[in-house]
């Protein structure tokens, strides 16, 4: 750029941000440290913050795809609401069922018991969780009916009272050392009635066969049983513990409470999966906050460097920035020109970094499997995860967010400097030159 020409820019009231101011920026990060350059620190600070977005992208992705993957297992296995109260022992209950299922977004309406007992197996005792439901509704429940993993759901429920054929929790019918065509006694601490209370009822089923939902918690602890023998055990008569409901967006559910509480009428009792795992879904929403807080610090830290590279660039450009000053240059001019030299390296690190880490969250399962072929070792091993790869959700609104954050934090950082830059003497700084 001729003097001429930078001059009759100046006279000119050249428009902020204009092609001169960018030129100049761009002189001056792309200057070597001979030229008075920090390229080295730009480098640096640009693979910091790359690397720092990137990061955050995949953790916060990775998150919440174990999130959507335990969330749904769960909310697949149990209900989304849970209507309990006088209703349940109504005479008229199947006509509140009938209203509920006719409700808009509700899937299935499950009448269940569900009651503790003791299971006895081949010389070995443990807890469970015995769960009477239905065959049709057993069926419906697509998590269970669709993961027989031995044996099958032929046999379930026929008979007198739905027979005596049950479905085992896989990991409970390894623990037991049964298997389908096995006989497994339970024993309810509830389920006969004698002129002295209630007093232990042992009988014996047989294993029609076991299930795996990919949750230890629910492999290893819960029997299905044919509603009406699980009523007959458990003394519940006609009776059930609660009806289940699963609907289409299981995130309505609490605003469907008002809505299923009409429905279900006066005596009924209305809570959702939110309420029933108050305390796990607390800790999980926390835990994704607190780790979606210290990563944001980390790429804040990231964006510090440029302070950095900054004051070593208007520290070696004093005597550029007195002479633009002295041909006209305002003080805006000169904070907008190292503003965008040192905002150009948090913008190209940002969007690095956001490439980088979407591409590695859409990729994740390919780079695993490289990673796997490489090393020889299991990255996620599906014995004890219950999941055949890493799971990965991009949640564009919360990248958009970590992307406005990690350039805000970069333009913020570049302000000081910049102004300090705006703010130099002429005089002071060809003093000394």
């Amino acid at each position: 750029m001729s003097a001429q020409s930078a001059n009759g820019g100046l006279n000119g009231r050249a428009p902020p941000f204009g092609q001169w101011e960018r030129s100049v920026a761009a002189r001056y990060l792309r200057a070597k440290r001979s030229q008075g350059g920090v390229a080295l620190i730009s480098v640096i600070s640009f693979i910091g913050i790359m690397l720092a977005v990137a990061v955050l992208i995949i953790v916060m992705s990775v998150m919440n795809g174990f999130r959507a993957e335990l969330l749904g297992r769960i909310l697949g296995f149990s209900g989304h609401l849970y209507v309990t109260g006088g209703v349940l022992t109504d005479p008229n209950r199947d006509a509140v069922v009938k209203r509920l299922s006719d409700l808009p977004g509700v899937i299935q309406v499950t009448p269940v018991v569900e009651a503790q007992a003791m299971a006895l197996g081949a010389g070995q005792i443990s807890g469970a969780i015995v769960r009477g439901v239905t065959p049709a509704d057993l069926k419906a429940t697509r998590i269970v009916s669709g993961n027989i993993t031995r044996g099958t759901m032929a046999g379930f429920g026929e008979g007198e009272y739905g027979g005596d054929m049950i479905l085992v929790g896989d990991r409970l019918a390894q623990t037991l050392g049964l298997g389908p065509g096995d006989e497994l006694s339970l024993v309810s601490p509830t389920g006969g009635a004698t002129a002295f209370g209630a007093t232990p009822l042992r009988k014996t089923y047989t294993i029609a066969g076991t299930f795996t939902v990919g949750m230890s918690e629910y492999d290893q602890a819960f029997i299905y049983m044919p509603l009406a023998q699980a009523q007959l055990f458990f003394g519940r008569e006609s009776g059930v513990d609660y009806l289940e409901m699963k609907i289409a967006d299981p995130d309505k559910a609490s605003a469907m409470k008002g809505e299923v509480a009409r429905a279900a009428g006066a005596s009924a009792l209305v809570t959702d999966w939110t309420e029933k795992n108050a305390a796990y879904w607390g800790a999980l929403k926390v835990e994704r906050n607190v780790m979606r807080l210290i990563l944001m610090m980390l790429v804040a830290i990231a964006a510090m460097n440029i302070i950095s590279g900054l004051v070593m660039l208007v520290k070696n450009k004093g005597r550029d920035i007195a002479i633009l000053r002295t041909m006209g240059a305002g003080q805006g001019s000169i904070l907008r020109i190292f503003f965008m030299a040192g905002a150009s390296v948090g913008v190209l690190g940002t969007l690095a970094g956001l490439a980088i880490g979407s591409l590695f969250c859409i990729y994740i399962g390919e780079i695993q499997q490289f990673v796997e072929w490489v090393t020889g070792a299991q990255v996620f091993n599906s014995d004890v995860y219950f999941l055949t790869r890493i799971p990965a959700k991009i949640d564009w609104r919360e990248v958009g967010i970590i992307t406005f954050w990690a350039l805000a934090m970069s333009f913020l950082a570049t302000l000081p400097p910049a102004w300090r830059a705006s703010r130099l003497d002429p005089v002071e700084a060809l003093r000394y030159e």
